[in-house]
């Protein structure tokens, strides 16, 4: 008998992988965990059954989120981390000497637990003196902060059950009060090409542009994500990604990607015509 994973990604379209073995399976008080063995993937994360990260393609999504900004920003030194149970961020932030601070806010312990047992590629690094781990609501916790963190990551689940709070206007104003005169904020910003994922993104973007002077989106391709096309969030206060890109410097610290380097930096911000409208239309 054979066993798929299955991923309703539209009434109509719906990917499939093939699984060799479930190796965990659970329900927190926030949502139900699962972890597969798979031939093509290696090991997977789904939550609430909807795919957060595969062994194989893992890497473009953390490298995406994590070196854009810091590639821009001549000084990070305090970082917050919303989400990211998985622990691929906290992987790629840790390569970076400058940082003195990182404090990473989860609202599901047990997503963190599980990934140190069964996805000890992404969750490496939770040992890294400079961090901090808060079990709470990133909501509740980011109001807390003013005029404090040179960068924050948003790597929130979908904008429903945990994650909803994590698009509201109010969380992303927050962000801003947080962040430092030259703060930037990046996001997982949904993808632009189904129907229902690119309302959810449009909606992201217009409350981002209300709250921050540089807005823009980047783009990824992620195979396991729905339609594979998948867009971040860049919001700052004052650095352009592109025009204020610090390549030369950011070559210099020799960072070993498989990803991301700095002419696909310039390149990702440069969109489809069809998402260069949508996004338009809420500016």
């Amino acid at each position: 008998m054979e066993l798929w994973f299955k991923e309703r990604h539209t009434e109509n379209v719906m990917l499939s992988i093939k699984v060799d073995k479930q190796l965990f399976s659970s329900t927190s008080e926030f949502q139900r965990i699962d972890v597969f063995e798979s031939m093509e993937f290696g090991r997977f994360l789904t939550l609430d059954g909807f795919m957060m990260l595969t062994e194989k393609d893992e890497f473009i999504y953390h490298e995406m989120i994590t070196h854009v900004p810091m590639a821009v920003h001549p000084n990070v030194e305090k970082v917050l981390v919303i989400g990211a149970g998985d622990g691929g961020v906290i992987r790629e932030l840790t390569e970076y000497d400058c940082i003195k601070e990182i404090d990473m806010v989860e609202i599901d312990e047990m997503v963190v637990e599980v990934c140190k047992k069964y996805l000890p590629q992404t969750a490496c690094r939770f040992d890294d003196p400079r961090l901090h781990l808060y079990y709470q609501d990133g909501l509740k916790f980011v109001r807390k902060y003013e005029d404090y963190y040179d960068l924050i990551i948003v790597d929130s689940t979908d904008p429903f059950g945990p994650g909803e709070g994590l698009f509201t206007r109010e969380f992303y104003g927050n962000c801003y009060k947080a962040l430092k005169s030259d703060g930037i904020m990046v996001n997982q910003h949904e993808s632009p090409f189904y129907q229902e994922d690119a309302n959810a993104m449009k909606r992201a973007h217009k409350r981002i542009v209300e709250s921050f002077p540089v807005c823009k989106v980047y783009q990824a391709h992620i195979p396991t994500y729905p339609s594979g096309h998948w867009l971040f969030g860049f919001a700052s206060k004052e650095y352009h990604p592109i025009y204020d890109l610090r390549a030369k410097q950011w070559k210099q610290i020799g960072i070993k990607t498989r990803y991301y380097n700095t002419n696909l930096h310039k390149g990702a911000f440069y969109l489809p015509v069809y998402v260069e409208e949508m996004l338009r239309e809420n500016e």
